[in-house]
């Protein structure tokens, strides 16, 4: 079940800003759908000087899914010589048979990319993982459906249709959540496990009628194909559902404990990268698509130009963290019997490792 967990959020994957006051909207075609302002603050806190681990290290970086534009932060940080610059090694790492949540926990692995449902699973269940940063300042999925046969305006459109589900158990109480704010307390959804695979073809093959998608990477990824879809976006619902962040940067309590200087000096110098990536997207996609060449050169252009504007968002830099976010996310999660209990926010990310002025 947790694999299906990694696996729902990656194909959520990265990213469209929620604003915690937005107001209900129209849902958007995927070609309309907007962000939240860029922020117009320093994405490195002013700092122009960064911390370095005391002696040369290796460390490993497990991603949550294949590269794609959640990670470019950290393939310009490796690129370009940040990770050095910090006295470090770094290897970047697929994700393999373990999840980052469980190898980054026994510290196998020291740093790897989740998301708040993966973690807060595993939190809650003793895995010593902590939040070290937020890639993506707000969560940034919707419910997707393709424009000519099924027309979203509201929540409550989605009544009778059929939903695509990955498997996750968050996925019924955010739609449930969001039809009965609309008023809609029979949803008469259909739920449809059809678990890993790409939703997008079920989607033309009226398999499905609608799935949960990140706009950052298939909502662009539909706009290149030329297939329209008409997207509730989370963001105009925050007085609903929850914001949280999805991806995070994590490390293990260990590494904080004993080894702070090297989780300094990474999350200082991924932060440079992503700093890279807001300012400067056109480069940020070169140095992805070097990386990873099979990518979509046309996608990810597209992408890393979107998500510049979305990986600080309106923070008052890359990477911070709030605790009322967290705690609302796990409340809801409490609530709608997600998690069987509550952990300690507070205990469960820090902002202590951004850099500083």
């Amino acid at each position: 079940m947790k694999r299906t967990f990694a696996i729902f959020a990656v194909l959520l994957v990265a990213l469209m800003a929620v604003s915690n006051a937005a107001l209900p909207a129209q849902a958007t075609s995927n070609q309309e759908a907007t962000a939240t302002p860029a922020a117009t603050s320093d994405p490195l806190g002013g700092a122009t000087e960064f911390a370095k681990a005391t002696q040369p290290t290796d460390i490993k970086v497990m991603l949550d899914w294949t590269p794609n534009t959640n990670h470019a932060g950290l393939y310009i940080a490796q690129e370009k010589g940040y990770f050095k610059d910090a006295n470090l090694n770094v290897e970047l790492l697929p994700p393999g048979d373990a999840l980052p949540e469980q190898v980054v926990g026994l510290n196998t692995v020291q740093f790897g990319v989740s998301y708040s449902e993966g973690f807060s699973f595993n939190r809650v269940s003793g895995v010593p993982i902590v939040s070290i940063a937020a890639i993506l300042q707000h969560n940034t999925s919707g419910f997707a459906a393709l424009h000519e046969k099924h027309p979203l305006k509201t929540p409550a459109d989605l009544k009778g249709l059929r939903y695509g589900a990955f498997g996750s158990p968050i996925e019924q109480p955010f739609i449930d959540t969001l039809m009965k704010c609309e008023g809609v307390t029979d949803s008469t959804i259909e739920m449809i496990n059809v678990g890993y695979v790409d939703p997008l073809p079920l989607l033309e093959r009226d398999k499905i009628d609608f799935t949960w998608l990140f706009y950052g990477w298939d909502g662009l990824r539909s706009q290149v194909a030329g297939l329209p879809l008409d997207i509730i976006m989370l963001k105009d619902y925050t007085q609903c559902v929850p914001d949280y962040y999805t991806p995070i940067l994590i490390t293990n309590e260990e590494m904080i404990k004993t080894q702070p200087d090297v989780v300094k000096a990474f999350v200082q110098a991924a932060a440079r990268g992503y700093a890279d990536a807001i300012k400067n997207p056109a480069e940020a996609a070169d140095i992805l698509l070097k990386a990873a060449p099979d990518l979509d050169p046309a996608l990810v252009k597209l992408s890393a130009e979107w998500l510049a504007s979305q990986y600080q968002a309106d923070a008052s830099q890359w990477g911070e963290q709030q605790a009322e976010v967290w705690q609302k996310f796990v409340d809801f999660m409490v609530t709608n019997k997600v998690l069987d209990k509550a952990y300690d926010v507070n205990a469960a990310f820090t902002n202590d490792y951004l850099p500083r002025k």
